[in-house]
């Protein structure tokens, strides 16, 4: 029960940096702004998803630029809602 508390704690550098993430990921995504998602995903969130020990999370922000092509752009941008939906969903459980 410990390590499943010890999980859901993310230390104040990391939770700043996942703030910062995802507001320039739902701005991009506002925007419709494609390569800038494509760079997000793979730089920021993959590098935050490493350092917060997200390995799964990692490994999807990293095939949204590596699976390639797409078949649709609409198939990207479900794909970054998926990842913006978890980066979410991390954001609220550990508030």
């Amino acid at each position: 029960m410990l390590h499943c508390n010890m999980n859901s704690i993310l230390p104040p550098a990391l939770q700043l940096q996942l703030d910062d993430v995802l507001g320039n990921l739902r701005y991009a995504r506002r925007t419709d702004d494609l390569g800038r998602l494509a760079l997000l995903a793979y730089c920021d969130v993959r590098r935050w998803a490493r350092c917060a020990h997200q390995d799964t999370l990692a490994q999807q922000a990293c095939e949204l630029v590596t699976r390639m092509p797409h078949p649709s752009r609409s198939e990207f941008l479900s794909l970054v809602d998926e990842v913006i939906s978890e980066l979410e969903h991390i954001r609220s459980s550990t508030h």
